[in-house]
């Protein structure tokens, strides 16, 4: 099926590579007019040499300024809102909770869940002048397991499911659904990173960590990032009706993460 967003106006946070570019580029296929934010100027870069018609601006949405910026510049672009995609994330450190260093587990919190907050209680009022709409936040399977050596990250993920369902029950009245995703491990650079690192920190080879995370999943793979966006689309079209207050999991049927 294929949901229809003709007219819909989109800001993605991290919409350059990775997950948030490729629901960027389905969504704008779909007919929606999209605007993102990235860190990264060279995947910008990119994107505008591939979809000019994606409008982008670099910015690093744990800073206020930046995603006031952000919000300045898109909302001209668009001119007005209808859906927000809370998709900027990063994996923090990997290793004991004693080892980890206070800045970075900071900092995992300031993008994964600050960042959520910024941009939503901007984009807030403009759903609200449009009648309605949706945010779609990113959580992770690590917003609902235990996730040994990743204590930061798994904290800043359960909190978007908590953001996410209170949200919810705000702003149901002025017709905006908020929803969450919960991705497994995702196939790309970032999950074989993360999957490094946690092989290091075991002192295990990167295969055995890798079935780590397949075996632990009843279908026994990665997930492809396509599947991420094809329930961002569903969720910021009509069709999503009235869902919402959900922390919705594509992960394989992930048992467990360790």
């Amino acid at each position: 099926m294929t949901h229809e967003l003709t007219g819909k106006r989109i800001l993605i946070t991290a919409g350059a590579a990775g997950i948030g570019r490729i629901m960027a580029e389905k969504m704008n296929a779909a007919g929606a007019r999209v605007f993102v934010c990235d860190i990264d100027q060279t995947a910008l870069a990119d994107l505008s040499t591939t979809h000019p018609d994606i409008g982008q601006m670099q910015a690093d949405i744990s800073d206020r300024a930046a995603v006031d910026a952000f919000f300045e510049q898109g909302l001209a672009a668009l001119g007005g809102l209808d859906v927000l995609v809370n998709n900027a994330g990063i994996a923090g450190p990997t290793g004991p909770v004693e080892d980890i260093n206070p800045d970075d587990f900071e900092r995992t919190l300031a993008i994964n869940i600050t960042g959520q907050f910024l941009c939503t209680r901007l984009a807030v009022p403009h759903l609200k002048a449009a009648g309605g709409g949706a945010i779609i936040n990113l959580s992770s399977a690590a917003g609902k397991f235990a996730f040994p050596l990743r204590t930061p990250y798994s904290a800043s993920k359960w909190a978007v499911v908590g953001f996410t369902k209170s949200l919810a029950a705000e702003l149901g009245p002025f017709n905006i659904r908020v929803n969450a995703i919960l991705p497994g491990a995702v196939e790309g650079p970032r999950i074989e990173r993360v999957i490094t690192a946690k092989a290091d920190a075991r002192g295990v080879p990167f295969e055995e960590m890798l079935a780590n995370y397949t075996n632990l999943a009843s279908m026994g793979r990665l997930i492809p990032p396509e599947d991420i966006a094809a329930m961002a689309l569903f969720l910021a079209s009509d069709d999503c009706g009235t869902l919402s207050g959900q922390a919705l999991s594509i992960d394989g049927d992930t048992q467990m993460l360790k």
